[in-house]
């Protein structure tokens, strides 16, 4: 054993923490995702709190042990409530210099790193940028540090499987899980389970990379490889009982939007083009065919969006996703929906920069493009999900929405949103809220923009409808007859209708509600999507602190809810984080006319509660 003293850890002293936040990195051929999801299944069976924050590299393959190629997964876990994945790692696992290089600037102070001491060779540290072993030359003194040869040790452990050396030095994540498992007392069947069934076809590997586990855990328990001699241990959370699994935000939001097509009674046609980071919804809607759902790949997102639109037109629930690239190329399209008001939910899971950006990092920047970002007056509902649980209720309020009053609806999540998990309480199917959708069959003075006197919505009439023979499309039409018109006075009323439907939404959505704190007071803490971890773990630190802080949320962004002017007019201060320049800060300006603050990021990673807590106390301070 390298780096560290070994100090024996008798049963029953391991130290028992509320919380802790671990790290692993290494090269995205590592299988980094596959180690922090396996931890997170592991942990989640424990019954401990958690969130997860996986960090992707942007290249497809960049070279091997190079600072691009980095992958990295962290988990926040506890016997307390999470609401974040951690503002910085207490245990950072490098399998690699490049993945130490990237890192080491976020550990705490004082933090333990687990390194794989057979991966510091000459060629690597000189990929990493590194002049000399940081393992060996002390520059890591102001932390713990444990160095194992875990490439070494694997190869020994999977020796009887027969493996080739490639194969066998795959299962190295399997063995660091293993030493992981050990130190924070962790149980190792859930991942022997789910070996065996991933690798079912190929029970060689399997066994060998249950071994390396096994191996890993081993070590960990006769080397007493750990902190001082210090082991850990985490009490299961006190949470509200039932049924539970972990979840994505992009598994969440397949599952709502399907949950959300079966409470109005519809099918689903989703139609989308491949962009990172909202591809996978198109592959795990496409495995749920059993529930009514078509998917369908089109060749581009122009032809994506408007595949989605012809399913809304036959009477399906059309929905299609995309990114902020490529939310821009479908806008004539949605457009077009808009006109002729048919129903589409609209997913765009945001990733940071314009054109191509940072596909693989996270930001809030499409606010803007959602509100505002298409030609004329096209207004349309836009709902938000803060965690990655609320993607399963967001989205079955967009499909609500669309077909309730006739409209597309764009559902912003993100990037971070997408990839991270937290437990999730399976809710009952039996009890979801049942809005079935009325097609219009009554052929007797039809015309296809008859409303219905409240909602402002048009009739839904299924093409091939005896006597429901109508036309629409992209030109204006006529308010009586759904004929094209090109009369001023027409257009002036089709566009104030159109308006004022989406505003007559705020009638039908949930006044806002304080989540932390009180009704009116000092400061509004005021958030929209997945800032509401940070925010919120933030206020109640600050309020615990004694100060007069809370927390405002919003899920409808547009239109915004019928009472929140006069909730934040009665705040002395708002505040309003957002990882984008003040998008939303500039909409509830010129809506309510507030001296609204931005707090602002863009740099791709999410908002750390210490970030807000800093920024909300400079901003009392200088406001004495």
């Amino acid at each position: 054993m390298e780096g560290t003293t070994a100090i024996p850890v008798k049963e029953g002293q391991r130290e028992e923490i509320e919380d802790v936040v671990i790290r692993f990195a290494g090269d995205s051929g590592d299988g980094i995702q596959i180690t922090g999801g396996q931890f997170t299944l592991t942990t989640a069976l424990a019954g401990n709190d958690l969130a997860t924050f996986p960090d992707f590299p942007a290249e497809i393959r960049a070279p091997a042990g190079t600072t691009f190629g980095v992958s990295a997964f962290q988990i926040h876990f506890g016997s307390r409530d999470i609401k974040t994945a951690g503002d910085a790692p207490d245990v950072l696992v490098a399998l690699n210099p490049a993945a130490l290089k990237v890192n080491l600037r976020d550990l705490q102070p004082g933090g333990l790193i687990i390194a794989d001491s057979g991966a510091f060779t000459d060629r690597n540290l000189k990929k990493a940028g590194f002049t000399g072993n940081p393992l060996e030359d002390g520059s890591l003194s102001n932390y713990r540090l444990i160095t194992v040869d875990i490439s070494k040790n694997t190869l020994e452990a999977v020796k009887p499987f027969g493996l080739s050396q490639k194969e066998a030095l795959r299962c190295k994540n399997m063995w660091t899980l293993g030493l992981v498992y050990w130190l924070y007392d962790r149980d190792r069947k859930p991942t022997a389970d789910w070996l065996r069934a991933k690798f079912s076809e190929r029970p060689e590997i399997a066994d060998a990379n249950i071994a390396a586990v096994d191996a890993g855990h081993v070590f960990g328990e006769a080397s007493e490889v750990s902190d001082g001699g210090r082991a850990y241990t985490v009490a299961p959370a006190e949470i509200q009982p039932g049924l539970y699994r972990t979840v994505t935000g992009i598994q969440a939001t397949a599952w709502g939007l399907v949950a959300g097509a079966q409470s109005v009674g519809l099918d689903i046609f989703f139609a989308g083009y491949p962009i990172t980071p909202a591809s996978a919804v198109l592959h795990t809607l496409a495995r749920l065919k059993q529930f009514n759902v078509i998917t369908f790949q089109a060749e581009d997102e122009i032809a994506a969006v408007c595949a989605a639109i012809g399913g809304s037109y036959a009477g399906k629930l059309g929905v299609t996703a995309s990114s902020g690239p490529g939310v821009a190329l479908k806008g004539e399209a949605i457009g077009l929906a808009i006109s002729v008001e048919l129903p589409l939910v609209i997913l765009n899971v945001q990733r940071a920069g314009p054109s191509t950006g940072m596909p693989t990092k996270t930001e809030q920047s499409d606010l803007y493009q959602a509100v505002f970002g298409r030609n004329a007056d096209s207004p349309l509902a836009v709902v938000a999900a803060r965690s990655p649980a609320d993607c399963f209720e967001t989205a079955i309020e967009a499909a609500r929405l669309a077909t309730k009053y006739m409209t597309p609806v764009m559902f912003l999540t993100d990037g971070y949103l997408a990839n991270a998990s937290e437990p999730w309480l399976i809710p009952d199917a039996d009890t979801l809220e049942r809005t079935p959708v009325n097609f219009h069959t009554d052929p007797d003075g039809f015309h296809p923009f008859l409303r219905d006197e409240k909602t402002l919505a048009r009739a839904w009439a299924i093409p091939g409808t005896p006597g429901l023979m109508h036309r629409i499309g992209g030109i204006e039409k006529s308010y009586e007859t759904g004929n094209i018109s090109y009369e001023p006075e027409n257009h002036q009323k089709m566009t104030d209708t159109r308006r004022n439907k989406i505003l007559n939404i705020a009638n039908d959505i949930p006044e806002q509600t304080v989540e932390v704190g009180t009704e009116g007071g000092k400061v509004a803490v005021v958030g929209w999507g997945s800032t509401y971890g940070p925010i919120n773990r933030a206020v109640n630190v600050l309020r615990n602190d004694g100060l007069d802080v809370s927390h405002i949320h919003l899920r409808h962004i547009w239109p915004l809810p019928r009472n929140l002017g006069d909730l934040l007019r009665s705040y002395d201060h708002v505040i309003i984080p957002e990882m984008n320049t003040g998008q939303l800060v500039t909409v509830l300006r010129s809506e309510y006319l507030i001296d609204a603050k931005g707090l602002n990021k863009v740099s791709g990673q999410p908002f750390k509660v210490t970030e807000i807590v800093s920024a909300v106390r400079d901003h009392l301070e200088a406001h004495k």
